[in-house]
């Protein structure tokens, strides 16, 4: 009689390469071609390794493009702590989902605007959830719904959120006591 089949096990799942995998894979490239510029290479292998990794590059930064037109733009203006809140606003209209590292940028920004943060608090991907539950910005109802949602731990960041009313961090953290072990 034979076993279960073990190849199960090594079937290639596919990979989801958002903005934030095709931008590290970037950066890693970029850091690669300076040391290879560097490098005390004879001329011929160093202008080839150059060139292959300039095309890798242009690669990646075509992916990113398609992920949202003009990605490098927008990530830079997302970064930039001149952005007004207006832009911060369009920025987060025109996201696409799956750019998960914008959305990380937009929601990370000290200035961004409460609006931006209740827009993108139902966003797919818990770090942006995460960085609107903690962001001192976020409005009020915002935080009350993140601390009731039971799907998520967001109640912790909830409660450690300076904007959060006093009574209801007083209720998130007799939750917390509730949950410690004693």
């Amino acid at each position: 009689m034979a076993g279960p089949d073990i190849r199960k096990k090594f079937v290639a799942r596919a990979i989801y390469r958002g903005s934030q995998v095709v931008f590290g894979e970037r950066k890693h490239l970029e850091d690669v071609l300076r040391s290879v510029q560097r490098a005390n290479w004879p001329r011929a292998r160093k202008q080839a390794e150059v060139c292959q990794l300039k095309k890798l590059i242009r690669v990646r930064t075509r992916e990113l493009n398609q992920i949202s037109p003009a990605w490098d733009r927008k990530f830079k203006k997302a970064r930039d702590p001149n952005t007004t809140p207006e832009e911060f606003l369009r920025l987060a209209k025109s996201l696409p989902n799956e750019d998960y590292l914008l959305a990380r940028a937009l929601t990370e920004h000290p200035q961004a605007p409460g609006e931006l943060l209740e827009h993108l608090a139902a966003h797919p991907y818990s770090a942006v959830r995460e960085n609107v539950a903690r962001h001192p910005h976020t409005p009020v109802p915002v935080l009350r719904r993140l601390a009731e949602d039971r799907t998520e731990p967001l109640w912790f960041l909830v409660a450690c959120n300076p904007s959060t009313p006093p009574e209801l961090r007083r209720r998130l953290r007799e939750r917390l006591r509730e949950r410690a072990p004693e």
